[in-house]
């Protein structure tokens, strides 16, 4: 259930990345209706507040136009204003865990399993939000199914709120289908197919390169080796609950068990291994691991293919292109298998709004996320201004009509499953893929469903570990670095650490299955 958009929209973007959604299945009759109690007290007017709100991404233009029509329209109710600060994608992590130790006034935060949002909990820098959500944010509770709720809580609590559509992100590769069709290619099938056409643009369009992906810490899901994984359907390697997007400690074959990339190197080695020899040959942009925006060499013309968090691309990406290569073409190439039981999911959500515990203005935090979550303010914080950005098509679309005017983000602080619109002008090609993801009986459920990793056992070693993950992790699944030789150093620098690591979480997952029985 990862962000299926690009992380850095996004994807996220995210992200896609993209990116990224969620399931409405299993929601209360009534959560498609808006209800405001709590939001507002039954006697006096409230004092005005200013909330801080910390989340990824640029600051959209217009973005200052959607603040005041939002400020204009809670002055009767809840009297917020709004101080959004928004912090790079490749900055992200540091720059929250900075703020957050600091002990700076911030009310509400982004956060994810991907980032440290284990780590910021252990720590103790997050309010519990169960009986603040009980009385101020009926909608935000309404608005996701139980599912969501229950498998995302944290010992027993909700600790954050879950930004999400689907128990599973999608993800793709998008193309150059104008360089395809020139060189004379038929579609793509198969992952051998997408190589092959990677070393057809090497050899007949010097000057563009073929592969580009996420190169930059925190968006490592995105990497050449870390898509790969989206797709193993051999073994199902998966993420663990305790590194988020590296695939240093991992699961496999729905087993219980916690992998050490150090002790068990397949099938993560061969992965690291392919995308050693695209770049070698050549066929890896080569500043990648310096663009902070792994989309926008792709965006610019030049590359010919790029990781993607979701299925499909949309009008506002498709322009944002043409506007730049205005004789180009995109098309989707994917290799997810919708199979009922092929995939499996713990309906773990990727992206999370938390109120840290140094917030002055718990509350009102609360009650504004639950006008945020009115269908009404929904579209205007996710789509800008209506008849101005966008435009309603019936309950369930949207028609863009300024893509210069504001981005979508809405899922850094707002999605949730039954409001969210799709782009009506989206390519349709895989709506029954996003039919699938919503849909919880699709999947084979995770025999870890449900379980929280608790860090605090091993901060230091975390911390440690993540320092060393930054100089070698990034180089290794885009292929810039030898593997075999790089894992040597890479385990002489952070093998002890990981091992503890591994060790704590794996005593955890145990006590966890044991007690299911």
């Amino acid at each position: 259930m990862r962000l299926k958009r690009w992380l850095s929209l996004s994807f996220v973007l995210l992200l896609s990345l993209s990116l990224i959604m969620g399931c409405s299945k299993g929601t209360n009759e009534t959560s498609g209706t808006d209800n405001t109690k709590g939001t507002e007290p039954a006697s006096t007017k409230l004092e005005p507040v200013t909330l801080k709100i910390m989340i990824p991404g640029d600051r959209p233009p217009d973005m200052d136009l959607v603040i005041a029509e939002a400020e204009k329209r809670m002055k009767d109710t809840i009297n917020v204003k709004l101080d959004i600060v928004f912090v790079p994608w490749a900055d992200l992590a540091q720059k929250t865990q900075v703020t957050l130790a600091s002990g700076e006034n911030i009310d509400l935060i982004f956060d994810a399993p991907w980032l440290h949002i284990n780590q910021m909990i252990a720590d103790g820098y997050y309010e519990p939000l169960d009986d603040l959500l009980k009385q101020y944010g009926k909608n935000v509770l309404d608005k996701r199914p139980q599912q969501m709720w229950e498998a995302n809580k944290y010992s027993g609590k909700i600790m954050a709120v879950p930004l999400g559509l689907s128990y599973m992100e999608g993800n793709a590769y998008i193309i150059r289908k104008d360089i395809r069709e020139k060189l004379g290619i038929p579609p793509i099938k198969t992952y051998k197919d997408l190589i092959d056409f990677a070393y057809k643009v090497k050899e007949k369009e010097p000057g563009i390169a073929p592969f580009m992906a996420a190169g930059t810490t925190g968006q490592q899901t995105y990497s050449i080796v870390g898509l790969r994984s989206l797709n193993d359907y051999d073994t199902h390697v998966r993420f663990t609950h305790a590194l988020g997007s590296s695939l240093a400690l991992y699961y496999k074959n729905n087993d219980g068990k916690v992998y050490n990339l150090f002790e068990d190197q397949e099938p993560v080695l061969s992965w690291m291994k392919d995308a050693r020899q695209l770049y070698k040959d050549g066929l890896v942009y080569k500043d990648i691991l310096a663009a902070k925006d792994f989309i926008q060499p792709f965006m610019s013309g030049k590359a010919a293919i790029v990781t993607k968090g979701s299925f499909g691309t949309g009008l506002s990406f498709d322009q944002q292109f043409k506007s730049n290569v205005p004789n180009g073409d995109l098309e989707t190439v994917t290799f997810f298998n919708p199979a009922k039981g092929a995939n499996i999911s713990n309906f773990k959500q990727w992206n999370f709004l938390a109120v840290p515990k140094v917030s002055k203005n718990k509350e009102r935090a609360v009650m504004f996320l639950n006008w945020a979550n009115e269908k009404e303010n929904y579209d205007l914080l996710s789509y800008g201004i209506p008849g101005k950005h966008w435009e309603p098509v019936g309950d369930k679309e949207y028609k863009i009509l300024d893509t210069k005017g504001y981005s979508q983000f809405g899922y850094v602080w707002v999605w949730n499953p039954v409001d969210e619109r799709s782009d009506a002008d989206g390519d349709k090609t895989y709506a029954d893929f996003d039919a699938v993801l919503r849909d919880a009986d699709s999947f084979t459920k995770d025999i870890l469903t449900g379980f929280e990793f608790d860090s605090s056992a091993v901060q230091n070693d975390l911390s440690q570990y993540n320092t060393v993950e930054a100089k070698y992790y990034p180089a290794l699944v885009n292929g810039v670095l030898d593997p075999e030789e790089t894992l040597k150093k890479f385990e002489a620098e952070a093998g002890p650490s990981l091992k503890r690591i591994q060790q704590e979480l794996q005593k955890q997952i145990d006590a966890f299955l044991a007690a299911k029985k």
